[in-house]
């Protein structure tokens, strides 16, 4: 442990992925902090008939959406995931050729709109509304599940994340093969479980309750700065009970979260007065459908007692609404590094968190 993490330089494990992050308090001492400013605001409309995405619109790809209430899912227009593998085409499988390898893969993309509401961020849903998405993360999950190893739940907020439509909106792809993050924390929750016993997050955020990167809590969920954040205000959400996927929580459960995401954007856009950009993404216990393309493909259906699910936010803005951090350079080339500690980071959250 480092005894005084405030100020000097040191680095910091993620024992979720197993990589490490250079922590520079020091550079916030620098003369010159950049300029704060207001983030410009766009008109804000509850329906826009040019919107591909609004209710009764038409698409990119040609189709047209129903007149939805709530969350509508569509599957993506251009899909970065097929359904079916290319198998009868010459070199579909190009083997793994050290140099060259490569590999098949199917899945499928799928879109998920908030609501029908074209100006209304997850921050601005009634508890309710929150509550209608998080059920249909699960139901998503449950469905895709069944046929496919991976299922990831995320969103893209804001143009300066790269989000294409400004219409409330995230996305689920699922796979048949473990992406390499989600493979990575499989991997390090397992080896944890075996050694200690215990779920690695389970005893996080017991550990962190309470604590200085602790930025929310409720009676069923926390939200700490992690030890190990990269962003300068990134977050983790977690269950404070047993949770290996969407699909394990009750009703109560699922109510308290709706509530906890709704104070978290919103603490998020009470930090720099801007509907603040982040990206978004769920991670659950992988499911069996691993069809032989997973890296640990002998793993059973209901082995997942390693696994806790778990919300991260990458948001990328640094100082102001208009200033962000980049990954560059060093890190680009050596590993990632931040300036602002998570504690730091965690007491300005705290400082403006919504009830």
């Amino acid at each position: 442990m480092i005894p005084s993490p405030a100020a000097t330089a040191h680095r910091r494990r993620n024992p979720l992925t197993g990589r490490w992050v250079l922590v520079s308090p020091q550079r916030t001492q620098r003369p010159w902090l950049g300029q704060v400013d207001e983030a410009s605001v766009a008109p804000r409309v509850s329906h826009d008939p040019g919107c591909h995405l609004c209710p009764g619109a038409a698409r990119a790809g040609g189709a047209v959406n129903p007149d939805y209430r709530g969350p509508f899912v569509f599957a993506n227009d251009f899909p970065a995931l097929q359904e079916a593998l290319p198998s009868d085409e010459p070199g579909a499988r190009h083997g793994q050729d050290p140099l060259f390898a490569a590999q098949a893969v199917r899945g499928e993309c799928r879109v998920i709109c908030w609501s029908q509401d074209h100006s209304a961020t997850l921050a601005e849903l009634a508890p309710a509304e929150v509550r209608a998405v998080v059920d249909c993360w699960a139901d998503q999950s449950a469905e895709l599940g069944a046929r496919y190893a991976w299922v990831q739940v995320f969103e893209n907020k804001g143009a300066m994340m790269g989000c294409s439509n400004p219409h409330p909106h995230g996305q689920i792809w699922a796979s048949g093969h473990l992406p390499e993050e989600a493979d990575l924390e499989d991997r390090h929750q397992r080896e944890y479980f075996a050694r200690h016993g215990r779920s690695l997050l389970l005893e996080l955020a017991g550990r962190e309750a309470g604590g200085p990167r602790e930025v929310l809590s409720s009676e069923g969920w926390l939200v700490v700065v992690p030890w190990w954040a990269t962003w300068p205000f990134e977050t983790l959400l977690l269950p404070r009970r047993t949770a290996h996927r969407f699909e394990d929580m009750d009703e109560a459960m699922r109510d308290d979260l709706a509530r906890m995401l709704g104070r978290l954007t919103r603490t998020y856009d009470a930090l720099f007065r801007c509907s603040f950009p982040y990206s978004m993404g769920w991670h659950g216990a992988p499911y069996g459908a691993y069809g032989g393309e997973a890296a640990h493909a002998a793993a059973a259906a209901d082995d997942s007692a390693h696994w806790q699910l778990h919300a991260h936010f990458y948001p990328p803005l640094l100082r102001s609404a208009t200033v962000r951090k980049f990954m560059v350079g060093y890190e680009m080339l050596a590993e990632p590094q931040r300036d602002l500690t998570p504690e730091d980071a965690a007491a300005r959250l705290r400082a403006v968190a919504a009830a």
